[in-house]
């Protein structure tokens, strides 16, 4: 027998609920982002404080075989050069 797998589920432990139980379930639950600052979430991470935790990153220099496209600005490499432009390189994601 064929399973379709778009179907709603329906397991015999939930039963019937109204939807008045689901609204007042739904409205009990917490979230951790705060709705002001959407754009930035801000998580709560178990009490951990990283306040003096640094972050080391390591920039590289440009490399002889890497240019920087000037459409995505993503540093390709020069097998994905398709043609330079007036404003300078152009990717062959961009050109497309």
């Amino acid at each position: 027998m064929a399973t379709d797998y778009d179907a709603p589920r329906k397991n015999e432990e939930e039963g019937n609920e109204s939807i008045e139980a689901l609204k007042a379930a739904r409205s009990n639950q917490t979230t951790s982002v705060e709705s002001e600052d959407a754009d930035n979430p801000s998580f709560v991470l178990g009490g951990n404080d990283l306040s003096n935790v640094e972050l080391d990153v390591v920039v590289l220099p440009p490399q002889q075989d890497e240019f920087t496209c000037m459409s995505c600005f993503l540093v390709k490499h020069r097998s994905q050069l398709d043609h330079a432009d007036t404003s300078g390189p152009i990717c062959k994601d961009c050109s497309a």
